[in-house]
């Protein structure tokens, strides 16, 4: 029996998780491994996400990143540049699965991070981008954080919180949007860790 080493948590996303914008460090994935940090909770987080990627982009780069990371426990915050390209939401919700059944099938529990349109595509479009997140989660039975910009873009004072270009929140927003991460991270983390220590115990 061995001690296992420390949950290693992969975050795949776009530019709301890449710091676009940002000093370095202010972003949410940044102030999430300062958190750990301070609670002395054992993770190694490495943020791999790529401003303007879209879920097919991710797709595309994750079996390199399973293979080089071995992650635990792999956050995927993919979807945005899709919906802001007008792609076709059955191939957003394909790459959102695919990638899933990936992680588990490299040993990684997942965490899905939902988004949400603005309602200028049209209640229809904004209903179903919404509606993926939760249907490939509750599918594949992962974690779910239903809105990383929740009480964000749908505050009274949206405009103020974002950046010129009217898409990126501003560094002040980042501590609010790990707070819409935290409770399901730590979950997902612990299930992760839980998960390891089995392994390690059966090694």
């Amino acid at each position: 029996m061995r001690a296992a080493a420390a949950p290693v948590v992969l975050v795949v996303g776009d530019s709301l998780s890449a710091e676009y914008g940002l000093k370095r460090g202010s972003g949410w994935v940044a102030l999430l491994q300062q958190r750990l940090a301070q609670q002395k909770i054992a993770a190694d987080v490495i943020n791999a996400s790529i401003s303007g990627d879209t879920s097919s982009g991710g797709r595309a780069r994750l079996p390199a990143l399973l293979a080089q990371h071995k992650p635990d426990l792999v956050v995927f915050e993919l979807g945005a540049n899709d919906a802001l390209r007008g792609l076709p939401l059955a191939g957003t919700e394909d790459n959102l699965a695919q990638m899933t059944q990936a992680a588990q099938k490299a040993g990684a529990r997942v965490l899905l991070v939902g988004m949400q349109v603005p309602p200028n595509y049209g209640s229809d479009y904004a209903n179903k981008f919404s509606g993926l997140f939760p249907k490939v989660a509750k599918q594949y039975g992962t974690g779910l954080v239903p809105f990383l910009l929740q009480g964000v873009a749908d505050a009274p004072d949206a405009r103020d919180l974002f950046q010129a270009d009217g898409l990126h929140p501003l560094a002040q927003v980042h501590p609010r949007i790990l707070e819409n991460v935290w409770p399901e991270f730590r979950k997902a983390l612990a299930a992760a860790a839980k998960g390891k220590h089995v392994g390690a115990a059966g090694s």
